[in-house]
């Protein structure tokens, strides 16, 4: 379960995908099998939460990291590469941003 902190050491990960509604449930798909079968098995995972708009144009992923090095070895597996050639045809752009948690209320 995702714990937001400011004094928290984990990195947090925001992802934003834009896509057309046609392909919205093809790419939640693609993204809930991704963490269910290899994301969330990876070292230092903590969390994750996937939010999709109401005009099903954007999803937005939030996740979170013990290390920000665990989110790049992540990423550098062939695993994920495989399936992110999948998700970027499914979508027009996406874009992980790693944050520092500022605030909370």
């Amino acid at each position: 379960m995702p714990t937001i902190t400011t004094n928290s050491e984990t990195q947090t990960v925001i992802t934003t995908f834009e896509m057309t509604p046609g392909t919205c449930q093809d790419l939640l798909d693609a993204l809930t099998e991704a963490y269910a079968e290899f994301i969330s098995h990876q070292p230092g995972f903590i969390a994750a939460g996937l939010h999709v708009n109401d005009a099903q144009t954007r999803i937005a992923n939030y996740s979170q990291w013990r290390r920000r090095e665990d989110f790049m070895a992540m990423l550098r597996s062939e695993e994920i590469r495989k399936r992110n050639r999948k998700i970027n045809e499914l979508c027009r752009s996406f874009e992980p941003v790693m944050y520092e948690v500022a605030a909370t209320f």
